[in-house]
């Protein structure tokens, strides 16, 4: 049988040996138990740290950040719309959640695409706002408004972005679900053929073990031979998959996987 835990991965856990979460009382061992206190990112993009200072995802205007420990103006928790935890600066941080009634839908707004606001919020263009619920159909039309756009690790919206960050902003602008990590993102849908491959199929291509955060690199097929990625030094880009593939995998990564959704 699957234990409750196999489904959440270690490091999306709000759990450490001195303190967890009281959700995960009597599943993991902890010094203490406590409740989350549910915040949203109040500015436009608020970084989520590591224990190390690392970037290790960010949070957009109106996403729910749940906090169970605040420490030095920094608060401990876990991003609620991908499940990251980690560390944000407090002050980017406001109390409660509001009922966001629009996302940004346009990736040269005020706020950053897929943001969460609430109606009425001034400074944004009623063209770049979309009603909650009424979502994209193509994963690759949007990635493509964001080519150019640069690379940076851990980043995750129209503003910069790593390769699973700009798939994951394309799955949400679409209304699916958005899984941070390369390898989230490779048990999405179900496998297909290389051969088979088409049009908004995504990518993984799997990183070999060591030590760092990210788990792969993620891409969308643009078409059969095609893909579009956002990769260190260049940026969002459109490349073909036959050179991508031949890159990664002579830098160790394992070969490609595809998946429909």
């Amino acid at each position: 049988m699957t234990d409750v835990l196999d489904l959440v991965p270690p490091g999306d856990r709000l759990a450490r040996p001195d303190l967890a979460e009281q959700a995960l009382e009597g599943l993991v061992r902890a010094g203490a138990y406590r409740a989350t206190e549910t915040m949203h990112c109040r500015v436009a993009v608020a970084d989520v740290l590591s224990d190390a200072d690392t970037r290790i995802d960010q949070l957009l205007h109106g996403e729910v950040f749940d906090v169970l420990e605040r420490s030095n103006g920094r608060a401990w928790g876990r991003a609620r719309r991908d499940g990251v935890v980690g560390w944000v600066v407090a002050d980017s941080l406001s109390a409660g959640a509001p009922l966001a009634t629009h996302r940004v839908a346009g990736v040269d707004a005020a706020l950053p695409l897929n943001a969460l606001v609430v109606e009425g919020r001034e400074g944004l263009d009623s063209a770049d706002l979309s009603p909650v619920g009424a979502f994209e159909t193509d994963l690759v039309a949007v990635a493509e408004r964001l080519l150019g756009r640069p690379h940076e690790l851990g980043a995750r919206s129209s503003l910069s972005t790593d390769c699973s960050g700009l798939v994951q902003q394309t799955l949400l602008a679409c209304g699916l679900p958005g899984p941070r990590r390369s390898d989230g993102q490779a048990r999405l849908g179900h496998a297909v053929a290389a051969a088979e491959a088409r049009r908004n199929d995504i990518v993984v291509w799997l990183a070999p073990r060591g030590d760092h955060d990210w788990t792969g690199h993620s891409a969308l097929m643009l078409d059969g031979e095609r893909i579009i990625h956002a990769t260190g030094g260049k940026g969002v880009v459109i490349e073909p998959l036959a050179e991508v593939e031949a890159r990664l995998v002579a830098e160790g990564f394992e070969t490609a996987l595809f998946r429909r959704l």
